[in-house]
């Protein structure tokens, strides 16, 4: 039986731990519990960030971390087919090689 793919936070945190505990209290704790937006449009904020800027590493954390806040695939293929005119073509082709195997894991 194979084990199940850990995430990057739980594979960095024997080297960076106090990095880790900024990322669960800080980010995900006090920013991603902020009224001003839902959980889903940060979501979709956060994976257009990630495309744009050409961070592939996180990117698939966050998009089941999307499709768990209520982003469906077809709405993530969207937002990675718009960003290629604004992001650049590689940057939204690779995503959409990430988004694949993304969900073809899940």
């Amino acid at each position: 039986m194979t084990e199940p793919k850990r995430t990057l936070k739980e594979r960095v945190k024997p080297v960076v731990p106090d990095l880790v505990g900024y990322t669960d209290n800080v980010l995900f704790g006090e920013i991603w519990e902020r009224k001003g937006l839902s959980k889903r449009d940060r979501s979709l904020i956060t994976i257009a960030a990630l495309i744009a800027s050409g961070r592939t590493e996180p990117l698939p954390d966050h998009i089941l971390l999307g499709q768990k806040n209520g982003l469906t695939q077809a709405e993530i293929a969207e937002v990675i087919t718009h960003l290629a005119f604004y992001s650049g073509w590689p940057s939204a082709m690779t995503a959409a090689a990430v988004l694949l195997e993304t969900t073809n894991k899940a």
